[in-house]
């Protein structure tokens, strides 16, 4: 309201911004030494297979036009400048399902043209990409950034879902592919007849369910009960490209006992001898060629383009910097989309599909560089306490030379100090290694930090696109695996998203929703009307579905990022219409808040106060009885509160207060 447009405005305040910190950038990775790799690993293998993966996809839809070879190009050249020359070196770009969607739908637009046709395709896709940069550019020069926090929850995790369903569409096509003689195959060969197909198909299934299945369940070894610490930490972050490994070795296993081509592998050419790869730098020259109503043509799908990279790279970038990793460097929005634009007419000149800021990387790569500030600051403090208490045993000095360590690592010392480990270090009693144990009382000045620099980005873009020489050793893996892939993406986007969570309550039988409350919940469960939630969830489910119905349109299909948007102006003045402030405000919330589970008997009472289930519950006597004694021997148990219970001096440490 009142707002006034300045042109460059907001670009010239990121510019100004980040130049005071640029040199810093560089000097803080350089500085982390060889801890830095770690991170480095972890976003250089989460960008790496995605973007394989929708390569096979387009080599796929485009009839081998664009392949892995072109999305990996893509992703490393504006990796790299993103984080030599981008406003915020903590973005991860990519090539992305949308990005692919949409190249779907140009191609099919064009191959049936014949003034344009397969042959032209990239040099009408160069001038889709010129409108695109052209209108990137006037939204970041006019400041439009400023509006990214119109982007709430129900947009986000709306389209989250909806990407998550593409995920699940593409496994399923891919799978069922499998059993199908590909395009331009010689259905003649062995490999092609129909017991050999039955056979790909088959063991294409077990090797695509057997990568979901183990990539989902190695995500949570963090919180195996088995195993050290660091093996169980390193499968939970390495554990997905491992098992990609794992499974392409598998694939081998009837190796010498199948025709040659069975299980299927990746299509990808080689990027130095394939006359596809060739034809993608002289671009520029198919655009002469382009008839000037198909160039007017190209701003359809370019203000597409530029609908869904708004949205996305925005909201990338916002999550990338979320409140919660206490960032000290000022954002750069207006600057990084003005520089997408810049990326976007580069990638379309070079016949690349574009890239753009990627969910759910550009946090993951946030997060890990979380950990490595912390891992460092943790093993200064913890030195430096251990020296404080063999020189100087006192609160007083331990806390001193604590924050001396907190300024040398320019990280601020919490304040007030942790209740529990810190409490009485301002007084000049002795402390000693029991009242003070540093490998774990330190853990509770660790605030959350990050380590803001470019060289993890450049590192990690630099491994992308070395993959590219290394394309006839990933042509081994097989087309299954990925499509396993594209499984556990869906799957291991759906949790926290309150939108997931809602459907799942949605078609969870009335007399067993308060089990929801038995673990972490949301705390909309307990502020908002079951009635409510259910009427809202409904209407999100409704406007995804639209969505996700419009991407089936023959060629009207590139026009479903127009509903994403409209979904902001719906969310500011149709659904206040509908639904109470209060009720908004709790559903679409800018913040996870997360309640604790509650006992049996009170996820009941609350259910039932709430309207989540009603006092009639169903629970029948099997149930009942299933809970209260052992499976393999029928023996009632006999529960006990805990032994800690007992030591406390508790009034009702009794053995007769059992359970």
């Amino acid at each position: 309201m009142g707002h006034k447009v300045v042109p460059l405005k907001g670009v010239r305040e990121d510019l100004r911004g980040r130049f005071a910190c640029y040199a810093s950038d560089w000097t803080g990775g350089f500085n982390s030494g060889y801890r830095i790799l770690a991170a480095t690993a972890y976003i250089f293998f989460a960008s790496a297979l995605p973007v394989i993966a929708f390569g096979e996809q387009l080599g796929r839809d485009t009839d081998g036009t664009i392949t892995a070879v072109q999305t990996l190009t893509s992703t490393a050249i504006c990796g790299v400048i993103q984080a030599i020359i981008g406003g915020q070196p903590l973005l991860i770009v990519g090539v992305s399902e949308p990005t692919s969607l949409v190249y779907t739908f140009m191609y099919d637009f064009a191959k049936d043209r014949s003034e344009v046709g397969s042959r032209l395709f990239l040099g009408w896709a160069a001038w889709v990409c010129v409108w695109a940069a052209l209108m990137l550019a006037a939204i970041a020069i006019l400041g439009a950034c400023s509006f990214i926090n119109r982007f709430t929850r129900v947009a986000g995790e709306l389209f989250g879902l909806l990407i998550a369903l593409l995920f699940v569409q593409q496994a399923v096509k891919g799978a069922v592919n499998e059993f199908r003689t590909p395009k331009s195959q010689d259905a003649s060969q062995e490999q092609f007849q129909p017991s050999w197909r039955f056979g790909n198909g088959m063991f294409g299934l077990i090797l695509t369910f057997g990568l979901l299945w183990t990539a989902v369940k190695s995500r949570n070894a963090g919180s195996w009960r088995y195993g050290p610490g660091f093996i169980r930490r390193f499968i939970a972050n390495y554990g997905v490209p491992i098992l990609v490994i794992v499974w392409s070795a598998v694939s081998y296993a009837p190796s010498g006992s199948v025709p040659e081509g069975i299980p299927r592998r990746l299509t990808s050419p080689n990027p130095w001898r394939s006359p596809i790869a060739t034809t993608h730098w002289d671009v520029i020259l198919d655009m002469n060629d382009i008839p000037a109503v198909y160039v007017v043509a190209a701003i359809v799908p370019a203000l597409m383009i530029v609908i869904l990279y708004y949205f996305d790279h925005c909201v990338s970038a916002q999550l990338a910097q979320q409140p919660e990793f206490n960032l000290r460097k000022p954002f750069a929005f207006h600057y990084d989309l003005l520089l997408l634009g810049f990326t976007v007419l580069i990638c379309g000149l070079l016949g690349l599909p574009p890239s753009h800021g990627v969910l759910p990387q550009s946090p993951m790569h946030t997060r890990a560089l979380a950990s490595l500030k912390k891992e460092l600051v943790r093993s200064k403090l913890i030195k430096r306490a251990r020296t404080s208490l063999e020189q100087h045993p006192t609160g007083t000095k331990l806390h001193g030379d604590l924050q001396d360590s907190y300024q040398q690592t320019e990280s601020p010392l919490p304040s007030p100090c942790a209740p529990r480990a810190m409490k009485d270090l301002h007084f000049n009693n002795i402390v000693d290694s029991v009242t003070f144990d540093p490998e774990k009382d330190v853990d509770l000045l660790l605030p959350v930090e990050v380590k803001e620099q470019r060289l993890s980005n450049l590192l990690q873009s630099v491994l992308v696109g070395a993959c590219v020489g290394a394309m006839p050793a990933l042509k081994r893996i097989p087309s299954s695996v990925l499509w396993g892939y594209f499984a556990y993406m869906a799957v291991e986007s759906l949790p926290g998203n309150q939108f997931w969570g809602r459907i799942c309550l949605l078609f969870t039988s009335s007399s067993r929703r308060y089990k929801s409350l038995e673990s972490s919940h949301p705390m909309f469960m307990h502020t908002v009307p079951f009635k409510v939630t259910a009427a809202f969830t409904i209407f999100q489910l409704v406007y995804m579905v639209s969505c996700y119905a419009i991407t089936w349109i023959p060629i009207g299909g590139v026009l479903f990022p127009v509903l994403i948007m409209l979904l902001i102006p719906a969310r500011q003045f149709l659904l206040p219409r509908f639904f109470k402030r209060q009720y908004l405000q709790e559903l679409d919330c800018a913040e996870y808040e997360e309640v604790a589970p509650l006992s049996l008997n009170e996820a009941v009472k609350e259910a039932e106060a709430n309207g989540l289930t009603h006092e009639d519950a169903d629970r029948s006597d099997d149930e009942s009885l299933d809970q209260m004694t052992t499976v393999a021997r029928g023996e009632v148990k006999h529960q006990y509160k805990s032994p800690l219970h007992y030591r406390s001096g508790s009034a009702d440490s009794s053995p007769e207060n059992q359970l």
